[in-house]
């Protein structure tokens, strides 16, 4: 559902394609008005699913796409979760028409709350029709982030934290990221490790150990979710089941495996 990004991150790739298993992927944007008859076709491949979510491949608040569909699932299946992904630039702006779309979970990537660390992860940010860069484009973002975690919690709305395990780069300050969310308002925590890709290709991902030490720094601020397992924007299904992706759009062609929404 989302077209648009205003954040250029040094690891992400976005990409439009039936294969791959990653975050960032999808075989197709979809158009606002298939969203009643996708979320008809999922239930009827899986009649137990009570969730709906917007996760990409671009950013959510960047463009009306996420209201508008949330507005439709609100009218046609009041019943099911929405849940939406966000990098948290505009979520402050937003939080308060989510809450009055009934939007349920909000998971904001927040990577680092210092800036000199942040900087190193975004090359830029676009915000209001203005590029920034450096500590000030950082700056800016992380002041959003954490006054959009605070005004999502103050209307109601549950905040998940996603931190992108960077070795080198922001895993030593993973402890002091769950703190300052945390005391905003967020209540769950998901360390995702680094792909490496795009500018971070020449990276090492984290190892087992890394991402154990980053679960047990931000344990100590926020509950830790541990289901992710890097799935696809536009995954389907039930937890640690098959992704019924590819039977839904019908456009994809990879193998199905096991997956579990982050």
């Amino acid at each position: 559902m989302s077209p648009a990004c205003n954040l250029a991150c040094r690891y992400c790739r976005r990409t439009l394609s039936v294969s791959g298993e990653r975050p960032g992927t999808a075989c197709r944007i979809l158009a606002v008005e298939e969203v009643p008859g996708i979320i008809e076709k999922a239930l009827s491949l899986c009649p137990e699913l009570t969730t709906v979510g917007i996760a990409g491949p671009g950013e959510a608040l960047a463009s009306p796409h996420a209201f508008e569909a949330f507005r439709l699932t609100d009218r046609y299946f009041p019943d099911m979760i929405k849940c939406l992904s966000t990098n948290g630039l505009l979520l402050s702006e937003k939080a308060e028409e989510l809450a009055g779309l009934h939007v349920d979970t909000v998971t904001v990537t927040v990577n680092a709350v210092d800036p000199a660390i942040q900087k190193k992860i975004n090359r830029a940010v676009l915000f209001h029709g203005k590029r920034l860069e450096g500590e000030e484009a950082a700056a800016l973002l992380i002041e959003n982030q954490l006054e959009g975690i605070r005004k999502a919690a103050e209307n109601g709305i549950t905040v998940k934290i996603n931190i992108v395990l960077i070795p080198g780069i922001n895993d030593g300050h993973v402890e002091e990221t769950a703190a300052r969310t945390a005391e905003a308002g967020a209540k769950l925590c998901n360390i995702i490790p680094l792909i490496p890709q795009a500018d971070m290709a020449d990276l090492a991902a984290p190892g087992c150990a890394d991402l154990e030490k980053a679960r047990s720094d931000a344990g100590l601020h926020l509950d830790i979710f541990r289901h992710c397992r890097h799935c696809r924007a536009d995954a389907v299904g039930k937890l640690g089941e098959q992704d019924l992706g590819s039977r839904l759009y019908g456009d994809r062609a990879f193998d199905e495996e096991t997956f579990s929404h982050g």
